[in-house]
């Protein structure tokens, strides 16, 4: 299993390069898409996308103190004793998930972003409850980027898609 260490210590050295910091809120997009499309195949490659993409990018030489604290902070938090508490928080990432699927498997708008912003917010909650100040900021700015973008691109492409289905009234084409 010796291995496996080598194989976790390699992703976790990469995962501090923040370039895969903000692409991972972006992961939401092609879920998005794919929960829209009801396509189980496009869900499953999007986790697939998102579980491994904090080795896509090579370790920084230099990492932030920031994202060395609060990566710090993730690691101990992870590999800490594991209270009920701590399994109800960490439930919230499929249950948001999930709630984001569904909302758009059933194409509930509303839904969606509700799910999509309750991760999000509690995600960066959850940053400033287990790093300290410079820690959870450094994670801040991705975060909240990523909300940002993937927040614009939903509405954006659900007025886009909902405005091109709007029938013309009778009125319009009617001379005085």
């Amino acid at each position: 299993m010796e291995w496996l260490n080598e194989l976790a210590s390699w992703a976790w050295a990469r995962h501090h390069n923040e370039l895969s910091w903000y692409i991972r809120p972006l992961f939401l997009l092609p879920f998005a898409y794919f929960s829209y499309k009801r396509s189980g195949w496009g869900i499953a490659l999007t986790l697939v996308a998102l579980a491994t993409s904090m080795a896509w990018f090579p370790a920084p030489e230099h990492p932030t103190a920031g994202a060395i604290e609060m990566l710090a902070s993730e690691r101990e938090y992870l590999l800490g004793e594991w209270t009920l508490a701590k399994i109800a928080m960490s439930l919230l990432v499929p249950l948001m998930l999930g709630g984001l699927a569904a909302a758009l498997w059933r194409r509930s708008l509303f839904w969606a972003l509700v799910a999509i912003n309750g991760g999000g917010l509690s995600k960066i909650a959850w940053t400033f409850v287990v790093s300290d100040t410079a820690g959870a900021v450094q994670h801040l700015y991705p975060a909240a980027t990523g909300l940002v973008v993937v927040n614009a691109v939903v509405l954006f492409v659900w007025r886009r898609r909902h405005t091109a289905h709007v029938v013309p009234s009778a009125h319009a084409g009617s001379s005085g």
